[in-house]
């Protein structure tokens, strides 16, 4: 794409984004009727599945940009999409309806492990980023590997927990929602969901279409990103990270309007984590680590990303009352410690 025009190239990243913002969308409903008409959150199975149909983007995005060698895009995308995408959260709270935010409706303490899911698989990307290159097991890096352990093991216990409880927690005036995808939508308001075969079938296309978007979007965002000058892991870690948050955008909205709290956060927190598992893939897909290559600048994002989940974690444990200007005090924090964040990753020598 390096031979086509800079307005062209702009045109191709603009439709791109708009096809993933559909196609994601479609696939959220899609899986959701699947989940219910095969009964697959039963299982670790359901679960991966409806976590690959919610990274497919940046799944793309990380195969396109490590076989061409662009390791910091890669890892830009990946650890910079997780502070992107918890900062969806602030939209979700301010389309919450009445006069509480959304940290105090969530009603459930589900969100607050799937957060701590994010922290620990974070907490593994900073550590493998201080190995050499030369410690590997294969073309994978030890770290890549411990990150989806890490995952697979977190996800059992939240499912556990899910499933049976061994604690009761009262919060009261909190208005959770669903607890689980399985549990078909009854507000007036709810999308239609699609019959189960067309479901079927509105996965398939939209996954293909979603992965094709995904390759347009990194192969035109790296050539624009070369001829401003910008730096592949700020690009990848800003620009092309919001745009790949967009089905998480129109999604997680979605489910707040129709009074799904606990989904709505819990879908942000779930994705995030299983996101950091692509570094495998891109071990892969590059032949070598691509964790050595992430660099301050993904170590910085990465910090970054635990500090905004950890406030959103708290604000579910400590249930801010208010509303500001249609925040609440959690979201108002991860607005300014984000803009702080931007500003230091600036500040950083590239």
């Amino acid at each position: 794409m390096s031979s086509l025009g800079s307005p062209v190239l702009v045109a191709i990243f603009v439709a791109a984004a708009i096809v993933t913002w559909i196609a994601g969308t479609a696939l959220s409903r899609s899986t959701d009727v699947l989940d219910r008409r095969f009964g697959l959150g039963e299982a670790l199975g359901g679960l991966i599945l409806l976590a690959i149909a919610g990274s497919l983007p940046e799944f793309a995005i990380t195969i396109s940009a490590a076989a061409k060698g662009n390791l910091g895009l890669a890892a830009g995308n990946l650890i910079g999409g997780i502070a992107i995408q918890t900062m969806v959260l602030v939209l979700c709270d301010a389309a919450v309806r009445g006069n509480r935010p959304l940290s105090f409706v969530v009603g459930s303490l589900i969100p607050v492990l799937e957060a701590a899911l994010v922290v620990v698989v974070t907490g593994a990307v900073l550590m493998g980023a201080l190995l050499p290159a030369s410690t590997r097991i294969g073309p994978m890096s030890p770290a890549s590997l411990a990150i989806v352990v890490f995952w697979l093991g977190g996800v059992l216990v939240i499912n556990r927990v899910r499933s049976g409880p061994q604690w009761t927690v009262e919060m009261p005036g909190s208005k959770p929602g669903r607890p689980h995808h399985r549990v078909k939508p009854t507000h007036p308001k709810a999308p239609k969901l699609p019959h189960p075969n067309r479901a079927l079938v509105v996965f398939g296309v939209g996954s293909l279409v979603t992965l094709a978007a995904g390759v347009l979007l990194e192969q035109s965002g790296s050539a624009l990103a070369d001829r401003a000058g910008i730096n592949g892991v700020i690009f990848g870690a800003t620009v092309l990270a919001a745009a790949t948050a967009l089905p998480e955008i129109s999604s997680g909205i979605a489910a707040v309007r129709i009074g799904d709290h606990q989904l709505a956060m819990g879908d942000i927190f779930g994705g995030n984590a299983f996101q950091i598992c692509l570094f495998l893939v891109a071990d892969l897909v590059a032949g070598k680590p691509v964790l050595p290559a992430a660099g301050r600048l993904n170590s910085w994002l990465a910090a970054l990303g635990i500090v905004l989940t950890v406030i959103f974690a708290t604000g579910i444990i400590s249930r801010p009352m208010r509303r500001h200007l249609r925040l609440g005090a959690d979201s108002w924090t991860a607005i300014v410690v984000f803009a702080l964040g931007m500003a230091g990753l600036f500040a950083l020598p590239h």
